[in-house]
């Protein structure tokens, strides 16, 4: 493995998407990813529709690239042995199942940090470790149901809407790296590791800052505005007459430049339009007319002419658009790779540039536990025979 996170061994017991998300990117980082799964079921997702002409799934593929699959059975007395064998060898445990779970198993934090106190564990559930709904089970639309965001997302007189992509799970993932790397920077002081107890819930709840600034400053419960910023104007999608749709943020900077291009001379001549306060004491006549103005302009044209000033707009892409956009292609956001069944298969960067260098390439989703008998042999001393056995009882 190369890049800034090599040398770190990560055990990886999650499953589903946040976790997967956050192990995918320390392996692309260059940290060595041990994913544990179910013996010949594995990871729940490798059932995920789509499903791909060789039967595997685009949706595992998402996740659980650059990591070494190592099949392992729980449950069973030796299975938790060498799961502990492993955690002695490793510098970070990432797993997501209910609490308790995992020291039923004998895998908890405590009794694995008495064996390799340097450990780094981080615990992501959906609702932690404590409180009242700790023991409650949910995925990605209960929790933006629940934090209030789907309360935000749609337009005024639409019903509640989930963001269009998985964010709560998206969100964690990143929260969970964010964990990791902390705990690796903190226990440099003495050496010893932490354990995290990182929420779901907790981190969508931190998504609403702005929307609690609203509450703690007006006693205003924000409400759904569609494409349209509560404290901006203009800041809202705009249909053109070719059916697109076009994106305008404008600050008080781009309010003059605006009405020139839009041809609106008598909104930049009202002095009570220029500053932001204005315009939204008067957001119902000031959105009326931009929207006539736009819908008489096409798209792409209008675009360029509002950039060319600077006012920032941007094109609504559809999501094909956006991978295919030419800024997105310049700076090669999407790669693919090469998958020993399903053979050449898209697949985007991790977005970040180390020194200069290009992103790393996409790493290759395992196979089940298509890694169980070079990491149980190469870590932990096995011989194949060994394996072979533990093979037939069916603990790997």
């Amino acid at each position: 493995m190369t890049g800034p996170l090599r040398g770190v061994t990560v055990l990886d017991f999650t499953r589903v998407l946040a976790g997967p998300l956050a192990t995918q990117i320390l392996a692309e980082l260059g940290a060595d990813v041990i994913k544990i799964e179910r013996p010949r079921r594995g990871d729940e997702t490798r059932t995920f529709e789509p499903r791909l002409p060789g039967g595997e799934s685009a949706y595992f593929f998402t996740v659980n690239r650059g990591k070494r699959s190592v099949t392992l059975d729980l449950s069973s007395p030796r299975g938790q042995d060498i799961a502990r064998e492993l955690a002695d060898r490793a510098d970070v445990v990432v797993e997501n199942f209910m609490p308790g779970t995992m020291d039923k198993y004998g895998l908890g934090y405590e009794a694995l940090a008495e064996r390799n106190p340097r450990l780094v564990y981080v615990s992501s559930t959906g609702f932690g470790r404590s409180g009242p709904y700790s023991d409650r089970k949910g995925y990605d639309t209960v929790f933006q149901a629940l934090s209030g965001i789907m309360s935000l997302t749609g337009h005024p007189d639409t019903p509640p809407a989930k963001v269009g992509v998985p964010i709560s799970d998206m969100t964690s993932g990143l929260w969970i790296t964010i964990a990791i790397l902390t705990g690796l920077l903190g226990r440099g002081a003495d050496g010893r590791g932490s354990h995290v107890d990182l929420a779901m819930m907790d981190v969508q709840t931190s998504l609403l800052a702005l929307a609690a600034a609203r509450i703690f400053a007006l006693d205003e419960d924000p409400s759904r505005t569609g494409t349209e910023h509560p404290g901006r104007v203009p800041s809202a999608a705009f249909q053109c007459a070719d059916g697109g749709w076009l994106h305008i943020s404008c600050s008080d900077q781009h309010w003059a430049p605006l009405c020139r291009v839009l041809d609106l001379p008598e909104l930049a001549a009202d002095p009570d339009l220029a500053a932001n306060a204005g315009r939204l004491a008067q957001r119902g006549r000031v959105m009326a007319a931009l929207a006539a103005a736009i819908g008489r302009r096409t798209r792409h044209p209008l675009a360029d002419e509002l950039r060319a000033v600077d006012v920032p707009a941007g094109e609504v892409n559809s999501a094909r658009e956006a991978l295919a956009d030419p800024h997105t292609t310049a700076r090669g956001m999407v790669g693919s790779f090469d998958h020993p069944v399903e053979g050449e298969f898209g697949a985007l960067r991790t977005p970040l540039r180390v020194d200069g260098r290009d992103y790393p390439e996409p790493g290759v989703p395992p196979l089940l536990g298509a890694d169980t008998e070079d990491v149980l042999t190469g870590l932990l001393g096995l011989d194949r025979a060994d394996v072979a056995r533990l093979r037939e009882e069916g603990t790997v």
